[in-house]
């Protein structure tokens, strides 16, 4: 994996874990040599990964719709700063340049990043591993109710497996490592949906 998209929240929560971790998952990736695609943004742990990622001399790529430019403070440090139209632009930006998705705590945009690429992945538009860092059991409830639509027969058996969920980044970064894409919904024949 040469660069993972990291899907994160804006925002700064009050518990300062988060912005920690987020700091540290930066720095973590530019150590290892995998370049960060993010959301262009300064603040919250949007701008905690970069800054990491920066400080320990990783390659950087922000991609932000020309709207949050101003609202978001699109940061200026980062290797590489795109500028697009839309945030569907944005989310096609994060696929066609990493090679795998890392989602850290976040909120209703984090959420949209993060289902997208898993239903992107059951259909097929990518083959690349969907990771979600469960730090401070943030995503457990997630991860139980992704487990109850796969028992209600919502999502298909061969699809349980896409979500990578761990809650540090060394076992996680593995499990993205050694990732076998599941048959997308596109190879299917009629009879297997």
């Amino acid at each position: 994996m040469k660069r993972l998209a990291v899907y994160c929240g804006s925002a700064t929560p009050a518990d300062a874990r988060y912005v920690e971790l987020a700091r540290d998952v930066g720095d973590t990736l530019a150590r290892r040599g995998i370049g960060v695609v993010y959301g262009g943004g300064r603040l919250g742990l949007m701008g905690a990964v970069a800054a990491g990622a920066l400080a320990a001399g990783g390659e950087v790529i922000g991609v932000i719709p020309e709207a949050l430019v101003h609202p978001e403070v699109a940061n200026s440090d980062c290797t590489e700063l795109r500028v697009v139209d839309t945030m569907h632009t944005r989310k096609l930006a994060f696929t066609e340049l990493s090679d795998g998705f890392l989602t850290l705590p976040g909120g209703v945009g984090t959420m949209d990043e993060l289902w997208e690429a898993v239903s992107w992945a059951q259909l097929g538009y990518h083959a690349k591993p969907v990771g979600i860092l469960n730090a401070f059991g943030f995503y457990d409830h997630l991860l139980a109710f992704n487990r109850h639509m796969a028992e209600a027969g919502f999502v298909r058996p061969v699809h349980r497996g896409i979500i990578l969920a761990e809650p540090e980044l060394d076992p996680l970064l593995a499990r993205m490592a050694a990732h076998e894409p599941a048959t997308p919904i596109f190879a299917m024949k009629a009879g297997e949906l």
